[in-house]
This record gives structure tokens, C-alpha cells and sequence, in this order.
């Protein structure tokens, strides 16, 4: 069975303005060089460079392309990190800062040359980045960036009296860029079908086994033999413990506004506050102006349920600073993954499976970091080795960033108290049509959910990653798990991992 689309309540301005491919589910047995799990941004980039490097490729996607985060971003292609450089050089050191400026301006430029070689219609747009300084925010926090950049080799950077939009101090940062990111992707399957290479939808993978020969199974039991595998599901369905400690998951908002052409200049914009605002401009195609994105206002996922208060803040905040914005055309929400460096982890799995590899931890930074990922994990399946191998080694441990290791485990910890705590409802009675509420049944607690016609649909609301309880998400009406981010729709059926199954289902009549 199909799944529903996760997210049926936003819709953002990429899934309003572009319809992606849709491809079939896989139906038989298949043997491949590369077998890649997950048909976004990571997956088809890295299956473009493979097949450009001769190697037999098989894509496999538990929805379609484009129907994950990658539809869900706003896009931003920067090569300044949303974590700041001083961060980065405190834990890391200079040479690795440079090294992340060095590797996600070679992304940018690897998207540009795709779209050209490609010829893919995509928007794209050189631009520049302004960091601004937010209200009562400490001005050392731009000059420490800016001696930081200037130390390891980026001169390019400007202190600036005032940004363009903001009238705010801020840092210029050159050579950033914008796109369409469903239509690259669209761009991206157009080539690999002209390639040759096998994508399939609709397929969703319970098992990546390791080993000389790599075995991915799916759901209906359909295997695929290859050299190596490439899981790239924004967070890894490979792995129980491994990596979901080192990483967490936020949920962040988005709005599309009506602007005049010409109001706002071209740029990406963010502030200094944390979580900060980011903004940029995707120019109008009906002639009726452009649209101003706004982001911002994140929080841990299954953590919060007031959406729609976020949306509001966030619409508030941009009239309040933009007095030109018009109505609000798209709202939608995503998640990021945060590392505890702001580096993605990409390379071999950590838990030691043979030829396999991952990419995840993509910080804010999804589209860069995507990008990132398919040129060194191309690299080290073709050659064995990649330049930027060491700094986003999925292995590494930051020690300097201990703290926050801390800070994180302990609250996936405190999560687990939700079993001690009496549910949300005391009756199924009590549920309204089209909304879910968790109900305890003696010593467990259920999910519970009501569709429009009344029917009672419940399920365990033990998340089968490592059984946090779910919590429900009116907004996108889904059960999000708020300790690594497991979502399932609202029967139960899993969505993002690093789950790999769904909610287990349970009779309805038995809670009566």
C-alpha cells in the first residue's frame, strides 16, 4: 500500500510551483553496482555521479522523489554555516572551518554545473549572504565571524554598516546562491532516465545488509545484490544506536508571503538569535510579484504541538520588519537534523556494515550538505577515499562539543517519563474527527486517531525505533517521536526513520 503524504495540512511553494516524476514500486530482484536508498536530493545526486563514473545504479524511495524533506526546505545554497565558523574553529580548528567553507562552496558550484550540463531549468541564482545582527544582541558575535573567516582565508567577507533588508549591521558574504529545488530534482531524474539508471517509488527498504555483496531488502520482500549501498534517508534506517546520539531532530516552520517585485533585494538573509530567522526571495512566475520565505521559529521534534502559533509568530515578525509583505500564499513545515559540530556525518556506517555507506546530520544546511555528500561518497565508492573524509567522518567524536552531547541525551532521556504520565484523553469518546490524542490502556499508552467519517483507527505509541512514546502532530497530523524523530502518518504507517516499520495496530474495540 501506498503511504498517505505525510504532510497533507502545508504545502510549500516548491510542491505548489513544480510537479516532480513518479516512478514504480520495485517488482523483482535486482543485482546493481550501487544500490541508493532514498530518492532526494543526496540519493539522485549521488546516483547522477556514479552513473557519470560508469557504475550500474538502482534507486530506491518509500514514497517519490521530492516528497521528503528536500521538498520541504527553502532552498538556501550557502557556503557560510548556519553554526558560525568561530563555533566550528573553536571545537575544530581553522584548517577544518576552512575546509567547510572550501567544501560547501564546491557544492554550490557542483549544483550549478549539473544544472548547466544538465540544461535544467531550475531558478538558479548567484547571490549574497548577509548575517545580521539581531536586537540586544552582543556585536562581538559578528566580529569574531568575521576575524575567523579573514584568518583562514576568506577575504571576500565585508563587515557592513547595514544590511539591504533589515537596515541592521551585519556581514556580507559573496557567492551564495538560490533555486528550485523540486525542479533540480526533477532535472536530476530526467538525466538519470536518460542515463539508464533504475529509480523505483513507492519501495520501502526494511534491512541494508552489509558485506562484500550488500543485500537491501524491502518491505515486499524484493531483494537487491550490489557492491555497495547508500543509505539516504535523511536519517539512517541502518542503524539502531550508532549515530542517533551524535544528532537531533527539530522540526522548523516556513511561510511564502506576496511581495512587490523589486521590494526585497535578491539575497539569503539570517540573524544572530537562536533558533535564528532565515529569509530569501523566489521570484514570481504568475506576474503578480515575488515571494518572500521566512523560517525560523524550530523546536525539538514531537516536542511542541502549537504550529499554528509558530506560523503566526513567524507572519508577525516579517510584517513587523517587512511593511510591504502581502497575504501569506504557502506555509509548511520540515526537520532538520543537528549535529553536535554542525557537520553532516557522511561515510561508512558506523556500525561497521561493509559497504555501506551514509549521509546524514544535515544541520540547516540540507541543500549544501546533500551535495556534499553525493561528491564524497561517489568518491569513496570509486576511489576508496574523498579530501573532506576525516572532517565529516561519521565515527568522530567532537570533544569539545561535550556539552551538548549532554545536553541533547539528557533530554532523549527525559522523553521516556511520557510512560509514567497518564494520557492525553480519558475515552476514545473524547477524540474529534481528523485529530489524534494518547489515551493510556493500563500500563501502555495508545495512539489514537479518529478519521473524518468517524471511524477509530488505533495503534501502540511505542515509536519501533527504541520505544519513545509518539505524540501527535495536529498540524501535519502525524505521530512524531521526540527522541530521534520517527514520524509515522496517521495510521501508523512510518514515514521518516530512523524508524523502519510501522506503529504496531490494535483493535480499537479492545479500549472500550
Amino acid at each position: 500500500m501506498a503511504l498517505e503524504h505525510p504532510v497533507e495540512a502545508t504545502t510549500s511553494v516548491w510542491q505548489a510551483t513544480c510537479d516532480t516524476p513518479s516512478f514504480g514500486p520495485l517488482t523483482q530482484d535486482m543485482e546493481t553496482d550501487v544500490c541508493i536508498v532514498g530518492a532526494g536530493l543526496v540519493g539522485l545526486t549521488a546516483a547522477l555521479r556514479l552513473v557519470r563514473a560508469g557504475r550500474r545504479v538502482v534507486v530506491l524511495d518509500s514514497q517519490q522523489p521530492g516528497r521528503g524533506n528536500t521538498g520541504r526546505t527553502t532552498a538556501h545554497l550557502a557556503s557560510a554555516i548556519d553554526d558560525r565558523f568561530s563555533e566550528l574553529a573553536r571545537v575544530h580548528g581553522l584548517d577544518a572551518a576552512r575546509l567547510a567553507w572550501e567544501s560547501h562552496a564546491t557544492a554550490i558550484d557542483c549544483i550549478e554545473a549539473i544544472a548547466r550540463d544538465e540544461n535544467i531549468d531550475c531558478d538558479f541564482q548567484r547571490c549574497d549572504g548577509y548575517l545580521w545582527l539581531a536586537p540586544d544582541q552582543d556585536p562581538d558575535i559578528l566580529r569574531e565571524e568575521l576575524e575567523t573567516v579573514h584568518a583562514f582565508g576568506w577575504h571576500g567577507v565585508q563587515a557592513m554598516d547595514e544590511d539591504p533588508v533589515f537596515r541592521r549591521p551585519c556581514l556580507r558574504f559573496p557567492d551564495q546562491a538560490q533555486f528550485h529545488p523540486l525542479k533540480y530534482l526533477a532535472g536530476l531524474c530526467a538525466a538519470l532516465k536518460r542515463s539508464g539508471a533504475a529509480i523505483f517509488g513507492d519501495t520501502r527498504v526494511e534491512d541494508v545488509a552489509g558485506g562484500d555483496v550488500v543485500v537491501t531488502t524491502t518491505e515486499r520482500g524484493r531483494r537487491v545484490r550490489s557492491k555497495a549501498a547508500i543509505v539516504a534517508t535523511c536519517s539512517p534506517i541502518c542503524d539502531r544506536f550508532a549515530i542517533h546520539s551524535k544528532q537531533a531532530p527539530y522540526t522548523t516552520y516556513a511561510i511564502g508571503l506576496r511581495i512587490p517585485a523589486g521590494v526585497v533585494p535578491t539575497g539569503l538573509y539570517w540573524d544572530t538569535i537562536d533558533p535564528y530567522h532565515y529569509v530569501r526571495l523566489q521570484p514570481g512566475s504568475d506576474g503578480k510579484g515575488d515571494v518572500l520565505i521566512v523560517g525560523g521559529e524550530d523546536h525539538k521534534t514531537g516536542q511542541a504541538d502549537d504550529g499554528e502559533r509558530r506560523f503566526e509568530a513567524l507572519e508577525a515578525w516579517t510584517r513587523a520588519r517587512v511593511p510591504a509583505a502581502q497575504e501569506r500564499l504557502y506555509r509548511w513545515s520540515g526537520q532538520v537534523f543537528e549535529t553536535l559540530d554542525g557537520l553532516a556525518h557522511i561515510g561508512p556506517d558506523p556500525a561497521g556494515a561493509a559497504n555501506v555507506y551514509i549521509a546524514t546530520g544535515d544541520s540547516g544546511m540540507g541543500m549544501t550538505h546533500s551535495t556534499i555528500a553525493a561528491m564524497m561518497l561517489c568518491s569513496q565508492i570509486c576511489d576508496g577515499e574523498s579530501e573532506w573524509s576525516h572532517l565529516y567522518d561519521p565515527r568522530r567524536k567532537p570533544l569539545k562539543a561535550g556539552g551538548e552531547f549532554l545536553r541533547e541525551n539528557a533530554n532523549v532521556a527525559a522523553q521516556y517519563a511520557d510512560w509514567l504520565r497518564p494520557g492525553e484523553i480519558r475515552s476514545i469518546d473524547e477524540v474529534a474527527p481528523g485529530t489524534g490524542a494518547i489515551l493510556r490502556s493500563g500500563l501502555s499508552r495508545v495512539a489514537v486517531y479518529r478519521d473524518e467519517s468517524g471511524e477509530i483507527h488505533a495503534c501502540s505509541a511505542a515509536c519501533t525505533h527504541l520505544l519513545g512514546s509518539v505524540s501527535w502532530n495536529h498540524l501535519e497530523k502525524t505521530w512524531d517521536c521526540p527522541c530521534h524523530g520517527s514520524r509515522f502518518d496517521r495510521l501508523g504507517e512510518v514515514i521518516a526513520g530512523p524508524a523502519r516499520s510501522g506503529l504496531r495496530v490494535l483493535d480499537p474495540r479492545t479500549l472500550r
